[in-house]
C-alpha cells in the first residue's frame, strides 16, 4: 500500500497535464465547435424569454411536478404540443472564466486523488508501470467520463456531444494514469 500523502506530485502533476490538454482540446481543437445547435429564429426566443427574467438555473418545460401529474390530461397535452425543452439558464454577461476554470482544476485534482488513493491501496511502492497505469487509468476514466451518458439517456443530450466529451474523459484519464505510473514512488 502506498499512502496517498506520498502521491500529492502525481496528482499535481497529472492536474496540471491535464488542465493545459482540456484548454487545448477546447480553444484548438474543432470537434466540439458544433456540441451545440442553433435555433433558427435565436434573437426572437431570447427576446421572447428576456421579458420573463429567468434566473439562472436548470429548467424541464413542461414540468410535470410529480409523478401523478405526468399523467394529467394537462401535462399531457402541453407535452404532446410543445416544445420540450431541458434548459440552463446562465447569468447574462461576459463569461468569467476564473471560478470555472478553477473548479475544473479542483475536479482534476480531485479525480487525480481518488485515482492515486485506489491505485495506491491496490499496488505497493515499486510497482510496475503497466500495472500502476491500467488501475490509475479506470479510475481516472470513471472519474472523468462514466456519468456523462446519463445526460443523453435522461435529458436528450445529443449522443454525439456526449461521446466526444466521453473521448476526452480517455485522453484524461491516460494522462493521470501516465502520470502516476511515471512518478510512482519506487
Amino acid at each position: 500500500m502506498v499512502p496517498v500523502t506520498s502521491l500529492l506530485i502525481p496528482i499535481a502533476v497529472s492536474s496540471v497535464l491535464v488542465f493545459i490538454v482540456s484548454s487545448i482540446i477546447h480553444m484548438v481543437l474543432p470537434y466540439h465547435r458544433n456540441d451545440f445547435s442553433r435555433l433558427a429564429s435565436e434573437d426572437d426566443v431570447m427576446d421572447a424569454l428576456r421579458r420573463f427574467k429567468i434566473p439562472p438555473g436548470d429548467y424541464l418545460m413542461p414540468a410535470p411536478g410529480g409523478a401523478q401529474a405526468m399523467s394529467s390530461p394537462e401535462f399531457v397535452a402541453k407535452r404532446d404540443k410543445g416544445p420540450v425543452a431541458v434548459m440552463t439558464v446562465i447569468k447574462p454577461g461576459p463569461p468569467s472564466l476564473g471560478p470555472q476554470l478553477a473548479l475544473w482544476f479542483v475536479y482534476s485534482l480531485a479525480v487525480g486523488l481518488f485515482a492515486a488513493y485506489v491505485t495506491g491501496v491496490a499496488l505497493p511502492s515499486g510497482a510496475p508501470y503497466r500495472a500502476v497505469f491500467r488501475i490509475a487509468g479506470t479510475v481516472a476514466f470513471a472519474g472523468y467520463a462514466l456519468a456523462l451518458p446519463q445526460t443523453s439517456i435522461w435529458y436528450g443530450r445529443s449522443w454525439s456531444a456526449t461521446l466526444k466529451s466521453m473521448f476526452d474523459g480517455l485522453i484524461y484519464a491516460l494522462l493521470t494514469a501516465g502520470t502516476l505510473g511515471w512518478l510512482w514512488p519506487r
